[in-house]
């Protein structure tokens, strides 16, 4: 049987992606959710201050794909305050696809996009703990008191 061969994701680092193609990132991929008919109610709806927002994106992408050590911040329980759907997680990973290949840096794609697909994995589990843990801890094998 052969294998596939896989290809190791990049690492981050300052010479995988320059910050102005971070931030180029992080401002047209929001200015694409901001636009998208579902995704785009439900941030406008959370996020008060745009600069601010953006800025904290930056350097929370910069951190992902550049190693850089400024953002601070904790996005999970912000997030798990939101009621969202799975396709709502799933068409936010689809704008970022888009958004990464415009990038025209491989590299820099291939890790963003990992990363991504991590975060809403992450989240969107985490996520469905908090609202139907009676579902998620027998399928987790947790036992739960009946």
């Amino acid at each position: 049987m052969n294998a596939t061969p896989t290809t190791a994701l990049p690492i981050a680092s300052p010479e995988l992606c320059s910050e102005e193609e971070v931030t180029r990132l992080v401002h047209d991929f929001y200015a694409r959710v901001r636009e998208e008919e579902r995704l785009g109610p439900v941030f406008e709806g959370h996020v008060r201050d745009w600069p601010e927002h953006l800025a904290q994106l930056v350097d929370f992408w910069s951190a992902m794909l550049r190693g850089t050590r400024r953002f601070k911040g904790s996005p999970m329980s912000k997030h798990m305050a939101i009621d969202l759907e799975k396709d709502l997680f799933d068409r936010w990973l689809v704008l970022f696809h888009i958004t990464t290949a415009e990038c025209n840096n491989p590299p820099m794609q291939a890790l963003a996009d990992d990363v991504a697909a991590r975060i809403a994995d992450t989240f969107w589990r985490r996520y469905q703990m908090l609202r139907w843990p009676q579902v998620m801890l027998p399928v987790l094998g947790v036992p739960t008191k009946d």
